[in-house]
């Protein structure tokens, strides 16, 4: 898998057991290849939500237990017959790679989190059930927590996501802060912009933090690795902050030192 996605969420590291490291390769595979359904090449969007709806296809077979028809979907048939996994997490996923085909303007931070419900929150809603750990308030911290990553990702790609022609700002909030789409075409960051990304991180910092209890309640290499998913999406939160929301211009990243630093931070309380 393509080491620059999904880079604020360690993939099957060597902190998870390995007895799970297989399926979670699979259900990021999943992931990756849907959403490059949605994003890459130079197809039209016909054929994006044709490709998309092949993936579809393919879940519905496995409900219906019919033999998949190819790799990926063989991989992912063994592991949700094995795990005992639910498809509805794989379906949002797949509504929302579709949403990012036709929509490419939220309204207001609701719609924002509808799309993130979609987008990020099945991932740790499928983990938990690998974990054997989904019951109800656990998956509501990993919401939190998936929904503050996603946002992250979000402030950090803003000039990356506007090349493709999309904005995840919320445009009443731009709108009442004095933000328009030319201060990111043209790579504006004036104090209107700064007062807006401080709204959109410490506000994502708040619902990351609600979540933060999870990487307690898991124990042991999950729990460690949960607790490092954490570190990471508010260390670049603190990167936004201290680059005074320069993002339009250069994009803040984690280097190896920053994921050995909170490694370290984080790795006495575990034991």
């Amino acid at each position: 898998m393509d080491a620059n996605h999904y880079e604020n969420f360690p993939v099957a590291s060597i902190l998870l057991p390995k007895r799970l490291r297989k399926a979670v390769k699979v259900i990021y595979s999943f992931a990756r290849q849907a959403d490059d359904h949605a994003d890459e090449g130079s197809s039209g969007n016909e054929e994006r939500l044709a490709a998309l709806n092949s993936f579809r296809d393919q879940l519905d077979r496995i409900s219906e237990n019919k033999p998949p028809l190819t790799p990926l979907f063989r991989d992912l048939t063994e592991v949700v017959a094995h795990h005992q996994l639910p498809l509805q997490p794989l379906y949002d996923l797949l509504d929302a790679f579709s949403r990012d085909v036709l929509k490419k303007r939220y309204a207001n931070f609701q719609e924002v989190l509808d799309y993130c419900d979609r987008s990020a929150n099945p991932i740790g809603r499928l983990l938990l059930h690998l974990y054997g750990e989904a019951s109800p308030s656990n998956i509501a911290y990993s919401d939190a927590i998936c929904t503050g990553l996603q946002l992250t990702n979000f402030w950090q790609d803003i000039a990356r996501d506007y090349a493709i022609g999309r904005i995840y700002i919320p445009q009443d909030e731009m709108a009442n802060l004095g933000v328009n789409e030319q201060h990111i075409s043209q790579k504006i960051v004036d104090d209107a912009w700064r007062k807006l990304m401080l709204f959109q991180v410490q506000r994502t910092r708040d619902i990351m933090r609600s979540g933060a209890p999870l990487g307690s309640i898991l124990t042991g290499r999950v729990g460690l690795e949960m607790r490092l998913i954490i570190a990471g999406g508010n260390r670049i939160l603190d990167k936004l902050e201290i680059a005074r929301f320069n993002m339009l211009h250069q994009r803040p990243i984690l280097g190896k030192l920053d994921w050995v630093m909170m490694l370290i931070k984080i790795a006495p309380f575990s034991f």
